[in-house]
C-alpha cells in the first residue's frame, strides 16, 4: 500500500489517497488548536499517543461489535483506515457535566448524571459547529432517521464500552466526541478518533484533568498529561 494525493489536512491529521481501492492513510500531527480555532499550539508526541491509542480503542470496539474504519496501524503516526463520507454531525456523549455543557446551562463541573446525555453539533467550520436535534439533521439532509437512530444506539453502546474500560485505568470518561462514516455500501462506521484531543478524561480518585482541557485552559502539564493516558492505556 502506497500514499499517493494528499486529499485533505485537518486541525490535527491529515489524510492521504492510497493505491489501493477504498483505503486512504491517516497521518497524526502534533499541532493543537482549541477556542474554536483561535487558539493555537503544538503538543510534542501528541500525534504518536493520539494514533496509537485511538488504534488500539478502535480494535477494543471491533472486538465488541462495533464497526469502525479502522484497517491496519502503519507507523507510530499513521493508520490505514476504510475510505467513509464523514456525516457531517458530531456525537457528543457526556457522562458527567463539564466544558460547553457546565457553561451552557450554568452548572458547576463534576456533577454526575443519573445517564448520559447525547447532543449533535453540525460539523461546519463556518458555521462554528452549531448544536441542533435529530429533526435538524434530517432536515437539513445531514442523515436520515433509521441512521440518527443507529448513530444514538451505537454512540451509547461505545460510551458503555470504554466507560468500563476507563474504570479500569482508574480514570472517569467524563465525555467525548464521536464521528461516523458511510462505507460505499452505506453501512455506518465509527470514524475519526478516540484520545485525550477528543475525550475528557479525569483520574478516578483526584479528578486531575488528563485531557487537551489542560491546552484549552493553559493548565500547563499538557504533554505529561497525554503521556499518562498513554501509560495507563498501554499498561
Amino acid at each position: 500500500m502506497k500514499k499517493t494525493a494528499q486529499l485533505y489536512e485537518g486541525k490535527a491529521k491529515k489524510v492521504f489517497d492510497t493505491d489501493t481501492e477504498g483505503i486512504v492513510i491517516v497521518s497524526y500531527k502534533d499541532d493543537a488548536t482549541a477556542l474554536d480555532g483561535l487558539k493555537k499550539g503544538t503538543i510534542m508526541g501528541k500525534g504518536t499517543i493520539n494514533n496509537r491509542m485511538s488504534n488500539y480503542l478502535m480494535q477494543l470496539l471491533e472486538k465488541e461489535g462495533i464497526p469502525t474504519h479502522f484497517v491496519e496501524e502503519l507507523s507510530d503516526r499513521e493508520t490505514a483506515v476504510k475510505k467513509v463520507t464523514i456525516v457531517p454531525l458530531e456525537v457528543i456523549v457526556r457522562n458527567i457535566s463539564a466544558g460547553h455543557f457546565a457553561q451552557r446551562y450554568g452548572v458547576e463541573e463534576g456533577i454526575v448524571f443519573d445517564e448520559p446525555t447525547i447532543e449533535f453539533s453540525y460539523k461546519n467550520d463556518d458555521l462554528h459547529d452549531p448544536l441542533l436535534n435529530a429533526y435538524h439533521a434530517v432536515a437539513l439532509g445531514l442523515a436520515d432517521k433509521s441512521e440518527i437512530q443507529l448513530i444514538k444506539s451505537m454512540a451509547f453502546r461505545i460510551n458503555d464500552i470504554l466507560k468500563e474500560f476507563f474504570k479500569t485505568k482508574k480514570v472517569k470518561l467524563v465525555d467525548f466526541k464521536m464521528e461516523f462514516g458511510r462505507l460505499p455500501d452505506g453501512t455506518i462506521v465509527l470514524a475519526d478518533e478516540i484520545s485525550p484531543d477528543t475525550c475528557r478524561f479525569w483520574d478516578l480518585e483526584t479528578n486531575e484533568k488528563l485531557d487537551k482541557d489542560r491546552f484549552r485552559r493553559d493548565m500547563g502539564g499538557v504533554e505529561d498529561a497525554y503521556e499518562e493516558m498513554y501509560r495507563r492505556v498501554f499498561g
